[in-house]
């Protein structure tokens, strides 16, 4: 059985920031909500409800909120999207040590795909829509050895899959708050992944 790797999307293989600003604010002004996508932006990693909800948004609103934001999305978000440093790297060094690479992501799982067909990334398997410790499941029913996450959210997931966490501090969370979430280690970025994974022989053998 080859090993497998999951990593996060959002801060972690890529950076949506700017586009998920805008397509915020876009539904704010749409529904008349007082929405800050400056705030969301710079927070990414809860699903979409939640944040609604953290930001006032009446719960009979929030459904027709959701598919507003993910029917904007294609045409503002994707195109601004830029990958982040190492990411393409990081899933090339997967493949060439014999593993397999899933995307276990919060966002919606048909505008993730987007953004791997944009950026041209093929990985063995993808899910979205799922959060913490919900990523979980889906870790290890493909058997996944190492997550890797940018939020305190992805290392609860790896550790409630058995997997071991590989924070990275490209976004929210502090090297000290992925590390206290479980985090076994925690890089800059995912240029350092591939030396890191070439030499835990004993994680992925």
């Amino acid at each position: 059985m080859p090993f497998t790797v999951g990593f996060d999307l959002d801060m972690t293989l890529i950076d949506p920031r700017p586009g998920m600003a805008a397509v915020l604010n876009e539904v704010g002004a749409r529904t008349g909500h007082e929405l800050d996508g400056d705030q969301f932006a710079s927070n990414l990693g809860p699903p979409l409800d939640m944040v609604y909800r953290e930001m006032g948004v009446p719960e009979e609103e929030i459904p027709d909120m959701v598919s507003l934001f993910r029917a904007l999305y294609p045409d503002v978000v994707i195109p601004a999207t830029v990958a982040l440093p190492g990411a393409a790297a990081a899933l090339q060094c997967v493949r060439e040590l014999g593993g397999q690479t899933m995307v276990v992501t919060g966002k919606y799982r048909k505008n993730a795909a987007l953004h791997l067909e944009a950026m041209g990334w093929e990985v063995d398997h993808l899910y979205g829509e799922l959060w913490s410790t919900g990523k979980a499941e889906s870790l290890k029913l493909h058997g996944a050895a190492i997550y890797v996450g940018d939020h305190i959210g992805d290392m609860r997931g790896a550790a409630a899959a058995g997997a071991l966490g590989v924070g990275v501090v490209t976004g929210p969370c502090s090297r000290s708050e992925l590390a206290e979430a479980g985090a076994a280690v925690v890089l800059e970025d995912l240029r350092e992944f591939p030396e890191w994974l070439r030499t835990s022989s004993g994680v992925i053998s």
